[in-house]
């Protein structure tokens, strides 16, 4: 078994939220290529991946898949996770002392996956890697630290249901293979804060 499918079991038994390990019904860690480019972290599993254990299997997930083809990809090429594995209840929003409770496991699996690419679904993955920012604002951007491209999206619900906004989380997408081309290899890089594009594409309010 792999470093990341015992990863994977260990998420599965987590305790650490007491009222989203009681209300859950399955935990969803995550799904995807172990040496995936591209790992996509969302917000929190919804009623569709708490049923199945898949992140990303509902009505988000479909749009997902779609977005992933449009840049020649399969779904089974790259990771898909959430910051939080279980859903929390009624779909809320994921509680502050959630998502830090949930945080080892995340890190844990960009430790094991080593994405060229992080691609942040929604304000609550955005937070953790642009805190400050405002989505409005920076969707469709990257910046690169450490050998890895951060680059920020809307959450594919949002265009679900705000349909101004799918051509936006569509022609953000397409920003993906370019940024990635143009990184130097990784052995190339040094470990310093790059600005791509950081802030072009903002009139998306």
């Amino acid at each position: 078994m792999s470093a990341l499918s015992e990863l994977c079991q260990d998420i599965l038994t987590c305790q650490r939220c007491q009222v989203l390990a009681e209300n859950r019904t399955k935990v969803v860690p995550g799904q995807g290529a172990e040496n995936a480019d591209i790992m996509f972290i969302g917000e929190a599993p919804g009623w569709h991946e708490d049923q199945q254990g898949q992140p990303f299997v509902g009505p988000a997930g479909m749009f997902l898949n779609e977005l992933i083809s449009s840049i020649g990809l399969k779904r089974e090429d790259v990771y898909i996770t959430n910051v939080v594995k279980c859903r929390p209840p009624q779909n809320r929003d994921p509680l502050p002392t959630e998502i830090h409770a949930c945080r080892q496991w995340l890190d844990r699996q960009i430790e094991l996956i080593k994405p060229r690419m992080i691609v942040t679904l929604g304000r609550y993955s955005m937070a953790m890697f642009f805190p400050g920012k405002s989505i409005s604002k920076i969707h469709g951007t990257a910046y690169k630290k450490d050998n890895v491209i951060y680059f920020a999206m809307y959450h594919p619900a949002a265009a679900l249901h705000q349909q101004s906004l799918r051509q936006v989380v569509m022609a953000d997408m397409l920003k993906i293979p370019p940024l990635l081309a143009e990184a130097a290899p990784v052995s190339d890089l040094k470990p310093e804060v790059k600005q791509l594009n950081m802030f072009e594409g903002q009139s998306h309010e």
